[in-house]
């Protein structure tokens, strides 16, 4: 009975979500404010583009972009501008409508995404041209459901622009990261589960509201640090970028793209950048709340337009990690991508959200905190005693294995291939003595030996 009571009046709380501010606005108003989320993408945009040259030009100690505009911040406009006035080709073996909307597909919804994402708080209306109204574009009882769909479609503009190309790289690429989406989605919403859980909600204003005493990267840090790899991971953005990796792909799915077609694959990156950074600080990092040493001695910090100061700069700072990752890591294989998608992220996030979800429950059943920590601790040591014992008989079991079996052959299909887990390349020889080279010079076999030279035809060389 306690149970089913609980669970009603949790239900009866998600119910009463007050989202009655949102709706209200005039259509031009609800106009401006689009444009408002429009600009701030494109001018986040454009600003990382050139922190992201600078940064990386520092950490590699090169001078950067530094010709356009004051210490060139107008780079990433004359690129844009570049690329546009650039000449359009079109392949010949494409499917050309589909070729065409690709590009399409993958931008826009990368912008719709920040349409429920709280710049301030929902209950501190600002005034515009003597309206009242939140600092939100609008808000839904499940706004964060609407952003994994919004992120979810924009991968098949990166597919269809790998297949409608007609070219091996870019449907190679395309089909890269259509494999990494599903294997770094399902990590992300365990991620999410975990705030819903605490949060008791799944609209972005409300989830910003309940991190007024506690952010959830100090409750949840293992749900953070998994969305904060999913993340990336979604973005194809190094050392994720399989689809593009050049190394072996060319160029990945935007190989056979010029001109805008190829600046907006390359706006739809950074615009998901900016998106991803906005939903981490909104879901973990409080949102639009001021840090916590300013929001103790200053009352108005999180009233009129300084909540937008706080989210901008959470923003950059998550736009920063990304940049520090591109100039660190190296590319991973793609054999590691998915490794760490499958056997890593996905496990260690449904392990969480179990725990996260027997806390709850234990905080609904009345125990203290001192129970919950003893029994989440005896979970815990019980999980890593039954994994020390598996991996205690697996590593057995290969030690029982005679010397001879399995051996690796790495040119067995007529060309080098890498080994697999568990196998070794055989030892390199050690190099020959001199006197035992062979050299092939012009079509002839010359032999060296205690200093007598034959060419290969008899004689003493005399």
């Amino acid at each position: 009975m306690m149970q089913l009571g609980q669970l009603a009046a949790a239900q009866t709380a998600l119910a009463q979500e007050d989202l009655s501010m949102f709706g209200r606005d005039p259509w031009w108003l609800v106009v401006i404010k689009a444009v408002f989320c429009f600009a701030f993408l494109m001018l986040t945009v454009l600003f990382s583009i050139v922190w992201e040259r600078k940064v990386v030009a520092w950490m590699q100690l090169r001078i950067g972009p530094n010709r356009h505009g004051p210490w060139g911040m107008l780079q990433s406009l004359a690129d844009g501008i570049k690329l546009m006035l650039k000449e359009d080709l079109v392949v010949r073996r494409a499917d050309k409508l589909v070729y065409v909307l690709a590009p399409i597909v993958a931008a826009i919804p990368a912008f719709m995404a920040i349409a429920v994402v709280p710049f301030g708080p929902a209950d501190n209306e600002i005034s515009i041209f003597g309206h009242r109204t939140p600092m939100q574009l609008t808000d839904l009882p499940i706004g964060i459901l609407y952003i994994l769909a919004t992120a979810s479609v924009g991968i098949y503009g990166i597919v269809l622009a790998g297949w409608s190309s007609g070219s091996t790289y870019p449907l190679l690429g395309g089909l890269r990261s259509c494999a990494q989406m599903i294997s770094y989605e399902i990590a992300m919403g365990a991620a999410f589960a975990s705030v819903f859980l605490y949060s008791g909600s799944m609209s972005t204003s409300t989830i910003v509201e309940s991190q007024q005493n506690r952010w959830y990267i100090l409750l949840l840090p293992v749900s953070f640090l998994i969305y904060i790899a999913t993340m990336v991971g979604e973005t194809n953005r190094a050392p994720f970028d399989m689809p593009e990796s050049e190394g072996d792909l060319v160029g990945g799915f935007n190989t056979e793209y010029s001109s805008i077609k190829f600046a907006m694959f390359m706006l739809a990156e950074y615009v998901n950048m900016v998106t991803v950074s906005a939903v981490a600080t909104t879901l973990f990092l409080g949102g639009w709340r001021a840090p916590y040493p300013i929001s103790t001695f200053w009352e108005g910090a999180n009233h009129g337009w300084w909540p937008m100061l706080w989210f901008t700069i959470k923003v950059q700072l998550l736009l920063f990690f990304f940049i520090w990752l591109r100039g660190t890591l190296p590319r991973v294989r793609y054999d590691q991508l998915m490794k760490l998608g499958w056997k890593v992220l996905i496990p260690v996030s449904l392990v969480w959200l179990m725990l996260v979800a027997s806390v709850r429950a234990l905080k609904n059943e009345g125990y203290n905190f001192s129970q919950i920590v003893l029994y989440v601790a005896g979970g815990a040591v019980a999980l890593l005693l039954i994994s020390l014992l598996v991996d205690f008989f697996r590593r057995g079991e290969n030690e029982e294995e005679p010397d001879g079996e399995g051996a690796f052959d790495p040119m067995a299909g007529g060309f080098p291939v890498p080994p697999l887990p568990g196998q070794s390349l055989p030892p390199v020889p050690r190099r020959r003595p001199r006197h035992q080279r062979e050299l092939i010079v012009s079509g002839r076999v010359d032999t060296v030996s205690d200093g007598n030279e034959t060419d290969g035809k008899g004689g003493d060389g005399a």
